[in-house]
């Protein structure tokens, strides 16, 4: 199970040594939520301001796409949002590892440690899921145009026409289906990679790899997570994303420890 291969070098320049994953038991899941609370309860502050970010530009983006037209693409937008949850939630690895080390909080602190990640390859990990988000948003388009057409519709005709028609029925199940296995995806290459690249110097491919590696070797407990991801997210844009001021920090600390158990700290 060591992982004792050399991978490309970081941007040090020195080449490193692959990550060695871990075994995921199903209650380390449960432990991992309740570590993520714990956290956010230890430093709200930082959460609920991370969350409320996260949560406004959400509402700024949807209400641009209703003010230009773009009603169709609010849902793939709300659903795909969650792709870039895990760049925005790095400062919230920041305030885990203080906490973890028991080292005083503040936001010159979490700040400047998520600015020297940037300068690492965390940058181009972010540009990896937010170009998924796009794809995900063509996708989204062009299978509303090819079920439902390009004439304009008022955001009430085109809920009727969505549920209550077999074409727009079957544009919900498709299009569902389709962004279900391009989120598997990105969970796959994003799941340990976004607190792995704030937590080391490593290359963002070595990183993509080794999250998928932790989630061939634990399917079941990485299906559970995928599954707890999809329903506390499915639950915040139910509330109109306000959910999401709360969700976001506790998933975001979560990530954080369950990165802590999957893959074995850095050599030295």
């Amino acid at each position: 199970m060591m992982e004792t291969a050399k991978t490309g070098p970081t941007s040090s320049g020195t080449p490193a040594t692959a990550p060695t994953v871990l075994p995921v038991a199903m209650g380390d899941i449960l432990e991992v939520l309740a570590a993520g609370v714990r956290d956010f309860r230890a430093a709200p502050v930082y959460g609920l301001f991370i969350g409320g970010v996260y949560t406004l530009g959400g509402w700024v983006l949807i209400l641009l796409l209703v003010r230009f037209g773009l009603p169709y693409l609010v849902y793939p937008l709300a659903a795909g949002f969650a792709f870039i949850a895990p760049f925005i939630a790095t400062a919230l690895y920041a305030v885990s590892r203080q906490l973890e080390r028991n080292e005083p909080l503040s936001w010159g602190q979490v700040l400047g440690s998520v600015r020297g990640a940037a300068g690492r390859d965390l940058g181009w990990m972010a540009l990896v899921t937010g170009f998924s988000l796009f794809i995900w948003m063509d996708i989204a388009a062009l299978l509303f145009f090819g079920f439902l057409g390009l004439q304009s519709q008022s955001a009430t005709e085109l809920l009727r026409e969505i549920f209550t028609t077999p074409m727009g029925l079957l544009f919900l199940a498709i299009g569902n289906g389709v962004g279900a296995v391009l989120a598997l995806g990105v969970f796959s290459l994003s799941v340990t990679s976004f607190p792995m690249l704030y937590d080391r110097d490593i290359d963002f491919v070595t990183a993509m790899i080794t999250s998928v590696k932790v989630v061939l070797a634990n399917p079941a407990a990485m299906i559970v997570w995928c599954a707890v991801i999809a329903a506390l997210i499915g639950v915040s844009l139910l509330s109109g994303l306000v959910g999401l001021l709360v969700v976001l920090p506790i998933l975001g600390h979560a990530s954080w420890h369950l990165y802590r158990r999957a893959v074995a700290p850095a050599p030295g």
